[in-house]
C-alpha cells in the first residue's frame, strides 16, 4: 500500500515538474511536416496543366484534382463568388504573364487539403528552370479593419483598383480557409521596387482559417498582413527572399507553432528578417487613432541555418516603432541578435512594455535585444538581462538541438527536449 502511495505521489511530482516546463519551439505528439510538405520542390514531378484560369471569375467555381491548372495572367474571384478547390490539386502559376491569384472583397477561397493530398500552387517551369518569383502568389482581400485614413486600402501591385479595395468594419469576417497548401516559387517583380508575396493578407478577419501552409522560395515575404484580424497556426515559411511573416497597417495577430527557416543564399541584401512588425506603411496616409499592429507569437521557432553565423543573415526580428509584439516559449537559432529595434523605439519602459520576449531559448546568438542607434543605451540592455523574462542562452549545434535538422531529408524541427516532454503530458 505505501509503495503505490509512494509511486502515485512520484507521479504527481513528475506529471507537475513537466508542466512547469513549457515545450519551447514548435511542438506536437508527432512530426507534423510528414507527407504535405516539400523541402525540395525544384525535383518535384507536376502534370502539365490541361485547364486554364483567366480572367475575372464571378460565380462559384471547383477546381479538382483529376485536372491540373494554369494560371494566366490576373485572376479575380468577384461578385462574392466562393472558389472551391479539391485535395490533391495543382495550380500552376503562369510565368510570362505573371499568373496570380486574387480573392476579392466579399468573395471566399475554400482550399482545404490533407496530410497526405495537400493543395500545390507552383511555377509552371519545367524542373530545371524554377526560381523565385516564377508568378505572382495568393492575395486575399476581406473587409476587417485596417488603420488607414478613411478605413480602405489597395496594393500597389498593379491591380484593377475598381475590385480590388480592402478594410472594413469586421474583424471576424471570413475569407475562407487555406489548410495543407503549399505555395512554391512566388514573389514575381512587377516593378524596381515591388514584389508579390506568397501569401498576401489585406484586410481579412479572424474568420478566415490558416493552418498547415508552406511557402517555399517566395521572392519577397512569405507571409504578409495588412491591417485584419488574423490568426495562423502551423505555418512554414522556407528560404524567402525578404521577410517570413511581415505586418503592417494595424494587423492583429496570433501565430503559433510555426516555424520560420533561412538560408543566406536566398536572403535579400537590404536586410530581410523572419519578422518585421509595423503599425503604418506610410505615417502621412495612417489614421492613428485606430489600432496599433499587435502581434502575439507562441512556440516558433526562428533557424538560420547559416554555417558559423558569418553574417549574412542578421536579426530574427525587426520592430518598427509603435508596435506590439509578444514572443513566446520560442527559439531562436543562429542570428545576430534576437531582436532589433527601430531607432525611434526609445529604452524608456513605456516604449518597452510593447515588447515581451518571454520563456525564450537563444542559441547560437550574438545578443538579445538590439538598437539601430549608433550606440546601445545600456538600459536597454539591463531591461532584458532582467530574470522577469525567462531566457535561455545555448550553444548548441543544429543536431543537438532538433531531432532532424538536415533539409534534404525529411526535417523535424522540434527539440529532442520537447518531443521527452510532450511523451509525458
Amino acid at each position: 500500500m505505501k509503495k503505490i502511495i509512494l509511486v502515485a505521489i512520484i507521479s504527481i511530482f513528475i506529471a507537475t515538474t513537466v508542466n512547469a516546463q513549457q515545450i519551447k519551439g514548435i511542438n506536437g505528439e508527432k512530426n507534423w511536416f510528414n507527407n504535405w510538405t516539400n523541402f525540395r520542390p525544384s525535383t518535384a514531378e507536376y502534370k502539365e496543366a490541361n485547364q486554364i484560369l483567366t480572367g475575372t471569375i464571378n460565380t462559384d467555381l471547383k477546381l479538382t484534382k483529376n485536372n491540373t491548372y494554369r494560371l494566366v495572367g490576373v485572376v479575380y474571384i468577384t461578385n462574392n463568388a466562393v472558389l472551391t478547390i479539391e485535395p490533391g490539386t495543382v495550380i500552376r502559376g503562369d510565368k510570362e504573364s505573371c499568373g496570380t491569384l486574387v480573392i476579392t472583397k466579399g468573395s471566399k477561397i475554400i482550399a482545404e487539403g490533407t496530410a497526405t493530398d495537400p493543395i500545390v500552387f507552383t511555377t509552371n517551369n519545367n524542373i530545371s528552370e524554377r526560381r523565385p518569383g516564377d508568378w505572382g502568389g495568393i492575395i486575399i482581400l476581406g473587409e476587417a479593419p485596417i488603420n488607414k485614413i478613411g478605413g480602405v486600402g489597395f496594393l500597389d501591385f498593379n491591380l484593377d483598383p475598381a475590385i480590388t479595395y480592402y478594410g472594413g468594419q469586421n474583424p471576424n469576417s471570413n475569407s475562407g480557409s487555406l489548410k495543407y497548401v503549399r505555395i512554391e516559387y512566388s514573389g514575381r517583380k512587377i516593378n524596381a521596387l515591388k514584389e508579390l508575396n506568397g501569401l498576401s493578407l489585406a484586410g481579412v478577419g479572424k474568420g478566415t482559417k490558416f493552418e498547415y501552409i508552406q511557402i517555399s522560395f517566395s521572392n519577397d515575404d512569405s507571409f504578409e498582413c495588412y491591417g485584419g484580424d488574423v490568426n495562423f497556426k502551423n505555418l512554414i515559411s522556407y528560404r524567402a527572399t525578404d521577410d517570413d511573416f511581415d505586418f503592417t497597417q494595424g494587423v492583429q495577430c496570433t501565430i503559433s507553432n510555426s516555424i520560420a527557416i533561412r538560408n543566406p543564399y536566398s536572403s535579400d541584401f537590404s536586410g530581410s528578417r523572419c519578422f518585421e512588425i509595423d503599425s503604418y506603411d506610410k505615417v502621412e496616409n495612417a489614421d492613428v487613432n485606430k489600432k496599433l499592429t499587435k502581434i502575439t507569437a507562441n512556440n516558433i521557432t526562428l533557424v538560420n541555418t547559416e554555417d558559423n553565423n558569418q553574417g549574412l543573415v542578421r536579426e530574427a526580428v525587426y520592430i518598427k516603432d509603435k508596435s506590439y509584439f509578444s514572443l513566446s516559449n520560442s527559439i531562436v537559432d543562429g542570428f545576430s541578435s534576437c531582436v532589433l529595434l527601430e531607432n525611434k523605439i526609445g529604452a524608456n519602459p513605456t516604449n518597452l512594455a510593447k515588447i515581451n520576449i518571454q520563456g525564450i531559448q537563444i542559441n547560437r546568438c550574438n545578443g538579445v535585444v538590439l538598437s539601430e542607434a549608433p550606440v546601445n543605451n545600456p538600459d536597454l540592455v539591463s531591461w532584458y538581462n532582467s530574470d522577469t523574462f525567462s531566457l535561455e542562452f545555448t550553444k548548441l549545434n543544429n543536431p543537438e538541438l532538433f531531432i532532424q535538422s538536415d533539409i534534404k531529408k525529411i526535417p523535424d524541427f522540434r527539440t529532442k527536449t520537447s518531443t521527452v516532454l510532450t511523451s509525458n503530458y
